[in-house]
């Protein structure tokens, strides 16, 4: 198990007397202490050694999350865990909500710190699990829309680790099965994508999520993107051999020619080699084959700017915030725009709202920096 703990200092204790024995306010659970297992308790930041008489639970609570977290196998692991869910019994409703609150608002140290600790505590849950895994999917994406593509790559992976040991599970969780299925369409692995959602369906719960699951299968049917070919070819471009990826998925079209995804893949290739007018008729022919989203959008822009269309190039961006209005790549290439245009405050404007978002995004911060002087 990855750690994602703090770096947390813990020192061990006697039981004092003042705690001995059996602890009736505890909760249900018939929990006594025992006086020979020592208590691992949590020092304050900027604290040495430990005062005894500010020792609360708090610090012991956090010293057991803490132990069992780092080392779920450890001695008196189970004790611990039976001694936390004593006191705190609703621990996992309360720190899970605390995790996922924290990944919104794009603290995902902390959130990862909290499902660490969670995972600690419950080593057997399979929610837990996938919790952490769409934390990291999360804060890949936040990553990959900043432009941090290898940053955005290696959280992808961490991801992928959870997900296929929650796949692995027997049976599998239906909303791991789910929840796959989307993370593998956006690594555009459509094969897997279609194994999970079609694996899915017989177990679901919601008829929601059932329906969408197989609107998503015949749709990846229909356009043939479990193809090999397809996914080599996405694969190429990712690792940057656009070359090799452009040979795949040129051959991917000549059979499925009207598919938007493949002209969208073969524009991605194009457009990182630098030709910006074959990656811009790929990208016009994804958009009139019915692929008019933000990502396609926007790359078309990325075309336009470099080939002097600045009126269009800001029609696209300002098209692809429709559909994703806190898109932080698309915000920025429309600071960037601006400056092009000599619309310095305009440009201004644009990066701090970006740092709005994310307030430690770089290059919004070096945009900024640098107007400002």
């Amino acid at each position: 198990m990855k750690n994602y703990l703090s770096n947390h200092r813990i020192v061990y204790l006697s039981v004092p007397e003042s705690l001995r024995g059996k602890i009736a306010s505890l909760g249900t659970e018939d929990f006594s202490i025992d006086p020979s297992i020592p208590l691992p308790v949590e020092l304050p930041p900027g604290e040495e050694q430990l005062n005894l008489e500010n020792l609360s639970w708090e610090m012991i609570l956090s010293g057991m999350i803490t132990v069992v977290a780092e080392d779920p196998e450890a001695e008196d692991a189970e004790y611990y865990r039976r001694f936390v869910l004593a006191v705190k019994p609703d621990i996992q409703k309360e720190f899970g909500e605390a995790a996922i609150l924290k990944a919104k608002n794009g603290d995902f140290d902390l959130a990862l710190e909290i499902t660490q600790a969670l995972r600690g505590l419950f080593p057997d849950s399979q929610e837990i699990l996938l919790n952490q895994a769409l934390i990291l999917e999360e804060r890949a994406s936040r990553l990959e829309e900043a432009g941090k593509e290898q940053e955005a790559e290696t959280w992808y992976e961490e991801a992928h680790e959870l997900y296929r040991d929650l796949l692995n599970h027997k049976p599998p969780l239906p909303n791991a099965l789910f929840n796959a299925g989307f993370f593998y369409l956006k690594l555009r692995n459509y094969e897997r994508a279609k194994s999970c959602f079609l694996s899915y369906i017989p177990v679901a719960e919601e008829e929601r999520k059932k329906a969408r699951a197989q609107k998503i299968i015949q749709e990846i049917e229909n356009r043939s993107l479990d193809d090999e070919l397809f996914k080599e070819a996405y694969d190429f471009v990712r690792l940057g051999q656009e070359e090799e990826g452009l040979k795949k998925i040129d051959e991917f079209l000549r059979r499925h020619g009207d598919v938007w995804n493949g002209w969208f893949i073969r524009g991605w290739a194009q457009r990182r080699l630098g030709h910006w007018e074959a990656a811009k008729t790929s990208f016009e022919r994804a958009l009139a084959l019915g692929g008019d989203g933000c990502d396609t959008r926007n790359e078309l822009a990325l075309c336009y700017i470099e080939l002097g269309d600045y009126g269009r190039a800001r029609k696209e961006l300002e098209q692809a915030l429709r559909f994703e209005g806190d898109n932080i790549k698309v915000i920025s290439n429309l600071g960037m725009l601006a400056l092009k245009e000599g619309k310095k405050e305009e440009a201004k404007g644009f990066f701090r709202t970006v740092l709005e978002i994310e307030p430690e995004d770089p290059l919004a911060k070096k945009m900024l920096h640098e107007l400002e002087e």
